[in-house]
């Protein structure tokens, strides 16, 4: 009875294990597929670090809070950016000082001059209206950018300083990033602004005051003068005339 017992069990055990493993898998809930990694949002500070050789542009956009406004334009619009990027070695052959004399104002200005407010490819330059619109504004004559392409050489000119691209830094068709050889300054920074016109005179009331001394001119005065003196000479050119005749 022993032996016979003994399969018995060890069937009845393998019986209670299968029917508890069944019912903690029906009762445990199916694992979630894990969630795709989203892309990161653009950071231009990033970018630039990653292909090095723009030390002093990223300190440009850092203190000009400029790289925000990059970051916070790529995530709420659809037209894109696109930035000329020029590297150390183009801020190393701008005058001595040059920076430095800049105010805040003119740097954010000088740096909105890099950038067009849309996505433009390297094919497509050829078929932008010049002088283009940059961030720093719209004023034809003191802000100026003109760009030319012809097969891959792109050419800049701002009146001040012409520049070429070296190459593509990054583009992802929403951000584009493109070396340039030269800072590109604006006739707006260097060149001195014509001075405001004059105001026009303001109109003077005449007072009542005034009007009448000034219709009583000198002349007047030495009229009624000799008027007087006139008037005083008849009595006694009337009492040598009587004189006379007594006399006689």
């Amino acid at each position: 009875m022993a032996i016979m017992k003994q399969p018995f069990f060890s069937l009845l055990l393998l019986l209670v294990v299968l029917c508890y493993s069944t019912t903690t898998s029906a009762q445990s809930p199916a694992a979630a597929p894990a969630p795709s990694p989203s892309s990161a949002p653009t950071d231009i500070i990033r970018i630039l670090k990653k292909a090095q050789g723009f030390t002093t542009l990223i300190r440009l956009l850092k203190t000009s809070q400029v790289a925000n406004q990059i970051d916070s334009q790529l995530l709420n619009s659809n037209s894109g950016l696109t930035f000329f990027a020029p590297s150390d070695s183009a801020f190393q052959s701008l005058k001595a000082g040059f920076l430095n004399s800049l105010n805040d104002q003119q740097k954010n200005e000088l740096i909105q001059f890099h950038m067009l407010p849309s996505f433009v490819a390297t094919t497509n330059f050829d078929t932008l209206s010049n002088p283009v619109r940059t961030q720093a504004g719209a004023d034809p004559d003191r802000l100026a950018l003109n760009i030319t392409g012809s097969g891959n050489q792109v050419n800049l000119t701002t009146g001040i300083v012409n520049a070429t691209v070296g190459g593509t830094v990054y583009t992802d068709n929403q951000l584009a990033v493109y070396q340039v050889d030269k800072v590109l300054i604006p006739r707006d920074i260097v060149v001195p602004k014509p001075p405001a016109p004059a105001p026009a005179p303001a109109k003077t009331k005449t007072s009542k005051k005034k009007s009448a001394d000034t219709a009583a001119s000198p002349a007047d005065d030495d009229s009624a003068a000799m008027t007087l003196k006139q008037r005083m000479w008849v009595p006694v050119g009337v009492a040598a005339i009587a004189a006379l005749a007594v006399s006689l």
